[in-house]
């Protein structure tokens, strides 16, 4: 059984938001939270397959930006925001904290909710099916799980990364001695999509790895093609 957290303040609002997931999917389970507080606490104890949340609750104009980061760091579960604040704004930022999607209140019906949430648990589905952490092998010294910020392992040492930069350390990884183009990295990443992006996001994992291992020098860069993971293990 799918299980979903709505985070709404507003009761009539997490009712509807409640109605429409329940007749997107019977069967499936939902919760209501209210507080930024009651919410952390259910997604440090629960796992939900899918959060939909509300950027503003109560006096806390981003909370919700609170609760995706918490989100993040506790297990990445898939979340869509549906705000009253304006999209042409919070569209981007909420991308770049990873959220799923973005869905601005007033300007979309029903249908369109039920959309975008089948989308996202279709993925969420996907997600559980194949969810196995692509580990350590024999003599091997780096451990990544792609689906848990944080679970990231360089020499038994933690590495720091952002969601994104961990799923362009994967791509790399998995294609160790290869050179992964930019066009094959940008599939990886939800949001600028270009060369310099792609080059900060790389920068952002040489400076975690030097943080716990200052010799490390494990990615190269190949000139107008991509970058290669060159390190052994």
């Amino acid at each position: 059984m799918f299980k979903v957290a709505v985070i709404e303040d507003d009761l009539p609002t997490s009712n509807q938001l409640k109605g429409w997931i329940e007749s997107a999917k019977p069967g499936i389970e939902v919760h209501q939270w209210f507080t930024r507080d009651d919410a952390e606490a259910a997604i440090g104890r629960e796992r939900y397959d899918v959060v939909v949340l509300d950027i503003e609750l109560g006096r806390e104009r981003h909370a919700g930006v609170a609760i995706i980061n918490a989100i993040n760091k506790a297990c990445s579960t898939p979340v869509l925001v549906v705000s009253a604040m304006p999209a042409t704004i919070y569209r981007s930022i909420m991308k770049a904290l990873d959220a799923w999607d973005y869905l601005q209140k007033t300007t979309f019906e029903e249908a369109d909710f039920i959309d975008t949430f089948l989308d996202i648990l279709r993925a969420a589905k996907s997600r559980n099916e194949n969810s196995t952490p692509v580990a350590a092998k024999p003599r091997e010294e780096l451990s990544i799980d792609p689906l848990r910020q944080g679970a990231t392992l360089w020499r038994g040492k933690r590495v720091n990364l952002p969601l994104t930069a961990q799923r362009i350390l994967l791509a790399l990884y998995e294609h160790k001695g290869q050179v992964v183009s930019y066009e094959d990295l940008f599939a990886v990443v939800k949001s600028g999509r270009n060369r310099d992006n792609i080059r900060k996001h790389v920068s952002t994992i040489r400076d975690a790895f030097r943080e716990i291992d200052p010799d490390f020098d494990g990615i190269e860069n190949v000139p107008m093609r991509g970058f290669r993971w060159s390190a052994e293990g």
